[in-house]
C-alpha cells in the first residue's frame, strides 16, 4: 500500500538512460550524481514507456495543467470581464466554486489512476524505490543508480546546499537568507530630503513599479520562466539532455541557494584527459529562454569541462521566481560547488555567458576576483535602453523606474569592478541586444577599455570608435593598418608600465605620449579586448571562435 501510494505521489518519469561502457564512466569526484551502469535490463535503453493507464492518465492532468497557466496568465482580464459582466455575484460565485471542487475531484481521482498505472510498472516501480532510497540515504551508490533516471527534477535530492562550505558557517561575510550583496543604484534625486511626505508621493508609483515588475515585467525580462514555453521545449531539452549523460557523460546536481531555489546544473568532466584546455572549468551562463540542454554549453564542449546552469530563463535551471536577485544567489552557490565540491580553485575556472546570462557572469567576476577570465558573447552593458526600446515612450518614466529598482542588470558596473581578463565577443548583426546603429558601438567595450583612460582620450576614442563602426572585417584591418599600429611596441609599452606599476587597473599609461602613440595603443587594446561575430543574436557560436582573453 505504501508503494503504490509513493507511485500516485511520485514524479514524472522521462527517460531512463542506456547502458555506456566501463571506459567512460566517471572519475568519481565524491558526493556528486555520477551516471554508471546499473543492474538493470539493457532494454531500458529508451526513453521510458508508459503502460496506458499511466499514459492517459498522464495525457489529462498536462492539459489540465496547461489549461490551468493559460488561466493564470489571463486572469486579470477574466476578472475584468467576470465584474463587467455582474457574474461576481455571491449568488453566480457558489455555483461555480461546485464545479471547480467536482472538477479537482475528478482530476485527483486521474492522478490516482496514474499511480496505479505506474504500480502495475515494473521500470517505474524500480525507480520509485530507488528515488526513496536516496532520499533516505545519499550515499555513492543510491546517487549513481539515480542518475541513471531523467525525471520531474522538483523530486530531485539537494546535492549541495549553500551553507555546506565550512568557511561560511558562522561567517557575517557571506550570504545571508535575504541573499547576496548586489551593486544598488544611486538615488534618482541625490541630495533631497526622504521626508515622510515625500515617501507617501512616491508610493503610487513604486506600487505600480512593483505590480509591473512582478507581473509583466519578469515575464518579459525571463521568457524561460513562463511554464507553456517550457512545456514546449520539453522534447527538445530531453533529447539535448540525454545527449550531455550518455555522450559527454555529464553529471547532473541540484543545488540550494541562500532563498531556497533550487538550481539545476550539469558538470562535464575531464580531468581524466590528455587535453591541456579540459584542466579549466567553463562556468556557461545561458542567455534568454536558454537552457543547458540545448544552449551555450556546445560552444566550450569541445575541450575545456563546462559546467552548464540554467536559471529558468538563461544553463542553471533556477527552480523558482527569477529576478535579479535570484540570479545572482544562484550563481553564488554555483561557484561553490564548483570550488568546494568539484574541488577546482578560483583560478581555474573561467566564466562564458551569453546576451541575458551576461549579468550573473559580471556579478561573479565582481564577487570573486581571482577567477581565471570572463568571456561575454552578445550581452549588453544596461537593461534600460534594450527596456525603452520595446516599451511605448509615454512609458519612459515608468520602465526606467521599474528597472532600476526591480530588475537592475547593471553589467557594464560589475565589470568595471573586475581586474582580470575579459573578452567581449560582439555579434555585428545583432537584433536583440542594439537599439540603433550607433549603439552597436557603446558597449560592454567601453567597461574594459576604461582601464586605460589616458589611451581612451579624445585622439584613441575616435579612431576606436571608427574601427567599431567598421562594416566588415576588410574595413577594419584596412583602419588597423591606416594607423600603422606596431603590435610589438604596444606590448612593450604595456609591459613596461606594469612591471612599474604593477596590474591594478586603472593605468595611466599613454598619459605623456603623444596622440599618434595614443591611437595605435587604443587600436591595438580594442583588437585585444573586442572579437566580432558576423552573425544575429540568436545563432550559436562556433567552437572555434571560443578563445580564451588576452592578458600580458
Amino acid at each position: 500500500m505504501a508503494k503504490l501510494l509513493s507511485c500516485v505521489l511520485g514524479p514524472r518519469l522521462y527517460k531512463i538512460y542506456r547502458e555506456r561502457d566501463s571506459e567512460r564512466a566517471a572519475s568519481g569526484v565524491p558526493g556528486t550524481p555520477t551516471s554508471v551502469t546499473t543492474a538493470s535490463s539493457s532494454s531500458w535503453d529508451t526513453y521510458y514507456q508508459p503502460r496506458a493507464l499511466e499514459k492517459h492518465a498522464d495525457s489529462i492532468l498536462a492539459l489540465a495543467s496547461v489549461f490551468w497557466s493559460i488561466s493564470y496568465y489571463s486572469s486579470p482580464f477574466a476578472f475584468f470581464y467576470l465584474y463587467r459582466k455582474g457574474y461576481l455575484s455571491l449568488s453566480k460565485v457558489v455555483p461555480f466554486s461546485h464545479y471547480a471542487g467536482t472538477l479537482l475531484l475528478l482530476l485527483a481521482g486521474v492522478a490516482c489512476l496514474r499511480g496505479i498505472g505506474r504500480w502495475t510498472n515494473p521500470q517505474y516501480r524500480h525507480f520509485i524505490t530507488i528515488l526513496e532510497a536516496a532520499h533516505r540515504n545519499q550515499s555513492a551508490e543510491n546517487k549513481r543508480q539515480l542518475a541513471n533516471y531523467n525525471f520531474d527534477f522538483r523530486s530531485w535530492p539537494v546535492d549541495f546546499h549553500w551553507e555546506e562550505p565550512s568557511s561560511r558557517k558562522g561567517s557575517r561575510g557571506g550570504p545571508s537568507r535575504r541573499g547576496v550583496a548586489l551593486l544598488r543604484p544611486e538615488p534618482l534625486h541625490r541630495g533631497t530630503a526622504d521626508t515622510l511626505l515625500n515617501r507617501v508621493k512616491k508610493l503610487p508609483c513604486q506600487i505600480t513599479s512593483y505590480l509591473v515588475a512582478h507581473t509583466l515585467g519578469r515575464r518579459m525580462l525571463y521568457p524561460g520562466s513562463v511554464y507553456l514555453l517550457q512545456k514546449a521545449l520539453m522534447p527538445v531539452l530531453l533529447q539535448g539532455q540525454a545527449r550531455l549523460v550518455e555522450e559527454c557523460n555529464g553529471r547532473r546536481a541540484k543545488l540550494l541557494a541562500c532563498d531556497g531555489n533550487e538550481i539545476d546544473t550539469m558538470f562535464v568532466d575531464r580531468r581524466g584527459t590528455a587535453e591541456p584546455q579540459g584542466q579549466k572549468l567553463v562556468i556557461c551562463c545561458e542567455g534568454n529562454a536558454g537552457f543547458y540542454e540545448v544552449g551555450c554549453v556546445s560552444t566550450p564542449l569541445e575541450g575545456q569541462r563546462p559546467l552548464g546552469l540554467t536559471h529558468s530563463s538563461l544553463p542553471f535551471l533556477l527552480q523558482g521566481v527569477p529576478f535579479p536577485q535570484n540570479e545572482a544567489n544562484a550563481m553564488d552557490v554555483v561557484v561553490q560547488f564548483a570550488i568546494h565540491r568539484l574541488g577546482f580553485q578560483p583560478q581555474d575556472i573561467i566564466i562564458y555567458a551569453w546576451s541575458i546570462g551576461g549579468f550573473t557572469a559580471t556579478w561573479a567576476a565582481m564577487s570573486y576576483p581571482d577567477i581565471s577570465a570572463v568571456i561575454l558573447d552578445a550581452s549588453f552593458d544596461d537593461l534600460v535602453p534594450l527596456a525603452l526600446k520595446v516599451m511605448p515612450d509615454s512609458w519612459r518614466g515608468l520602465v526606467t523606474r521599474t528597472v532600476r529598482q526591480h530588475l537592475n542588470l547593471n553589467n557594464a558596473e560589475q565589470l568595471c569592478r573586475y581586474q582580470g581578463p575579459v573578452l567581449l565577443i560582439r555579434r555585428t548583426k545583432d537584433e536583440i541586444i542594439t537599439t540603433t546603429r550607433e549603439e552597436l558601438v557603446l558597449t560592454l567595450a567601453w567597461c574594459s577599455l576604461r582601464r586605460y583612460p589616458r589611451v581612451m582620450a579624445e585622439e584613441g576614442l575616435r579612431v576606436v570608435r571608427q574601427w567599431l563602426e567598421a562594416s566588415s572585417q576588410l574595413e577594419e584591418a584596412s583602419i588597423y593598418s591606416r594607423w600603422e599600429v606596431e603590435e610589438d611596441w604596444c606590448l612593450s609599452v604595456l609591459r613596461s608600465y606594469q612591471a612599474e606599476h604593477g596590474p591594478e587597473f586603472p593605468w595611466s599609461v599613454g598619459e605623456d605620449m603623444s596622440a599618434d602613440g595614443r591611437r595605435q595603443l587604443a587600436l591595438f587594446l580594442a583588437q585585444k579586448h573586442l572579437h566580432n561575430f558576423e552573425a544575429t543574436h540568436c545563432t550559436p557560436l562556433p567552437a572555434p571562435n571560443f578563445q580564451m582573453p588576452w592578458h600580458l
